[in-house]
């Protein structure tokens, strides 16, 4: 079975992106707005307002995007055999 890779990469993009954007508010309602903060390190621009968490859902659909598309390139690929 083969992965569709445009597929796969996108599904993970938008997984990401949705994740990151609701963590944007929901961590610091639950007490835990260091995860924003360690969040933030790798997805500049990234924070607890609306700008901010549109901006770290685009890092994170590029981000997991890209990984998601190696990942199923990677598994057609050795899936071959």
């Amino acid at each position: 079975m083969k992965l569709n890779i445009k597929a796969f990469g996108l599904a993970g993009g938008v997984f990401c992106a949705v994740g990151i954007f609701i963590c944007a508010f929901l961590a610091p309602l639950w007490g835990m707005p260091e995860i924003v903060v360690w969040i933030a390190k790798g997805y500049k621009g990234y924070s607890s307002d609306l700008v901010g968490a549109l901006i770290g859902a685009i890092w994170g659909f590029v981000d997991a995007g890209i990984g998601c598309v190696i990942f199923a390139w990677l598994y057609n690929k050795f899936s071959q055999k």
